[in-house]
């Protein structure tokens, strides 16, 4: 099990805290779990958000490995090694933020620090049965954290319960007061391409909520997927590209970067329109409902056997990286299903409203409890 790259004591008794190893902490290397950073130099300061949680009195006792250079969603990493599962043994951890989700699992930390570029908290929440959440983009401070420039990427906190995700953010951000818990929310349920028995998941827990339930159609939504790929290539290539020449990065992430060079300025301009587009969509929407809806993954967890596999990784962050494009808030909490594998519902509300999104998203899940699933509950 590859989870904790090295072993820290700081701060104090509060919570303990796992830190992905693309954040900075004072007196240790950040090396994105990458042979080719493997001599990088100690960081003089810690990350923002670092510095926040060990100010709130929390307690900072590692960082975790993660999929090479934030750069993939399966978690596979034939340099640190690939993560454990902790709850769902032989299926990929996710990634990128590979560690920060397995940790929690594995109960060897109450909450993790991940980073989410274009999935790279909720896939691994998802994958791993734990809640992730991914905050409005720039709401959470990126200072100290890899890459330093990135229009999408995100700093959020993965944990094993919500009432823990709700209380790291609290930590993590300064400006964050949990909203009260409603009474009922409005949700917009998307139809997305998924799964027969992901869906039948889905479909259930939204049924046995109570909440008051619509259909939702997102204009630009397969769009913003491809247009989220567009960007994450270039701004990857940006700031990873100076690191293929020491001969070091993995061979896989190697041949990703080296296609990531190849995204032209047309393409980039064309995919920031979408993302105008989208994202007005996705604001014009949630004026009509609280919260949209909708898997966090359109199937179960590979196994890790078929996750070598490229073009069996193509689509499994095809439900979120639309909204790292929008920069929209969005949390996955985890659902069991009769098969015995994890199911991530996904919860997306507008810019800001995060503390809001979480309310619902526990108002949701208490209504759950009481509620028996006739196609599993949660996890």
């Amino acid at each position: 099990m590859t989870i904790l790259l090295q072993t820290l004591a700081l701060g104090g008794d509060g919570p303990r805290v796992v830190i992905k190893d693309t954040l900075d902490v004072a007196g240790t290397p950040t090396r994105a779990s990458s042979r080719a950073l493997a001599d990088a130099a100690p960081a003089e300061h810690h990350a923002a958000v670092v510095s926040r949680v060990l100010e709130a009195g929390a307690r900072v006792t590692g960082k975790v490995s993660l999929h090479e250079l934030a750069f993939g969603t399966t978690g596979i990493n034939h340099y640190t090694g690939t993560p454990t599962n902790p709850r769902f043994p032989g299926r990929i951890p996710g990634g990128s933020s590979s560690g920060s989700a397995a940790a929690v699992a594995a109960g060897l930390a109450d909450f993790s620090l991940g980073t989410d570029t274009g999935g790279s908290i909720r896939i691994p929440a998802c994958c791993c049965g734990v809640f992730g959440f991914k905050p409005s983009f720039g709401r959470v401070s990126r200072e100290g954290v890899m890459p330093s420039q990135s229009s999408l990427d995100c700093v959020g906190p993965l944990a094993a319960s919500l009432p823990m995700l709700i209380r790291a953010m609290g930590m993590i951000d300064p400006t964050f007061i949990a909203a009260p818990l409603p009474d009922t929310a409005r949700v917009g349920v998307l139809a997305v391409s998924a799964a027969p028995a992901v869906q039948r998941v889905i479909d259930s827990a939204l049924q046995a909520s109570g909440l008051s339930l619509s259909a939702v159609e997102l204009a630009h939504f397969d769009e913003a997927y491809a247009a989220g790929m567009v960007v994450i290539n270039r701004e990857t290539f940006a700031a990873c590209s100076p690191l293929l020449a020491s001969g070091k990065v993995g061979v896989d992430i190697a041949a990703r970067l080296e296609a990531a060079g190849t995204t032209s300025d047309q393409a980039l301009a064309e995919a920031e329109a979408v993302r105008q587009r989208f994202s007005a969509a996705v604001d014009e929407a949630l004026t009509r409902v609280d919260v949209l809806a909708l898997p966090t993954m359109p199937d179960f967890p590979l196994r890790l056997e078929d996750a070598a596999d490229t073009r069996a990784v193509l689509g499994m962050t095809a439900l979120v990286r639309p909204f790292n494009l929008s920069g929209h808030p969005a949390v996955s909490l985890p659902l069991g299903s009769p098969e015995g594998l994890p199911v991530g519902l996904q919860l997306v509300a507008a810019k800001g409203a995060d503390a809001q999104l979480l309310a619902v998203a526990e108002r949701l899940l208490l209504n759950l409890c009481s509620t028996p699933l006739q196609a599993g509950g949660a996890a």
